[in-house]
């Protein structure tokens, strides 16, 4: 019996040589799938409680190279490879059309998902995330959360290369030049209001940047999709299934 909540379908994907642990929750259901991206050194498992928890649409995530279930990468990779690896395995489940939601980390790579791919993506939730990575460790410092050393949440280790890779993958990313051309996605920005690691101003310039978009401040710190899962997954919920023109406010 899985040790992942809701019990997702597993499978590895090859793609571009690199070998990928992918998990899929409700597969078919719902019109829009949507892809989540994890923050960093964090597999399947951690984002589970959350995923699981979007009832009524297909839900789908990945361990990164080198986390979880997923082996080293052979070599680096960057933000334009790794998007580009998710659209190609988003074409094999037949997803021509995405949501995407990211958090921290993965928050960055849905940005550069959805400037590189802005056809595929229909609307998007960036959590607890920044428009620029000056930083390469960004997200570790979450191991010091308030929410996460309460709540006994523990994330799994990657390995060193994996996060070294990871890392290396963001060194120096910024989204901020191409973030202006993305007002036709309708975007939802939920930042935590104790956020330590990313604070909220990171997402109120991010919100400034897409014409728009939703900010909104949370309870919490910086692990609160995950400390706050119920209310997290209600929230993206409601964004996701607002009819098309409007955004379900909070």
């Amino acid at each position: 019996m899985s040790r992942i909540s809701g019990a997702p379908t597993l499978s590895m994907e090859h793609v571009y040589g690199l070998t990928l642990r992918v998990a899929r929750w409700r597969v078919g259901a719902g019109e829009t799938p949507l892809l989540f991206l994890n923050g960093i050194g964090a597999d399947i498992a951690a984002a589970a409680p959350l995923l699981a928890q979007l009832h009524d649409r297909e839900v789908w995530t990945l361990d990164m190279p080198g986390v979880g279930g997923s082996p080293d990468a052979l070599l680096p990779y960057g933000a334009p490879t790794m998007a580009a690896i998710l659209i190609e395995i988003a074409d094999r489940f037949g997803h021509k059309t995405i949501d995407i939601a990211g958090f921290s980390w993965g928050g960055a790579m849905a940005q550069q998902v959805a400037v590189q791919f802005p056809g595929r993506i229909r609307r998007m939730v960036l959590m607890a995330t920044t428009p620029a990575v000056s930083a390469p460790g960004i997200g570790w410092a979450a191991l010091l959360d308030d929410d996460m050393l309460a709540s006994g949440l523990k994330l799994p280790t990657a390995t060193p290369l994996g996060l070294a890779y990871q890392s290396m993958a963001m060194a120096g990313w910024t989204s901020a030049a191409m973030l202006p051309t993305l007002k036709s996605i309708p975007t939802l920005v939920l930042m935590g209001e104790q956020d330590g690691v990313v604070p909220a101003c990171h997402g109120q310039l991010i919100a400034e940047l897409i014409d728009g978009a939703l900010l909104e401040v949370v309870q919490g710190s910086h692990m609160f999709p995950f400390t706050h899962a119920a209310k997290i997954a209600g929230r993206i919920s409601d964004f996701l299934d607002a009819p098309a023109g409007q955004q379900a406010a909070a």
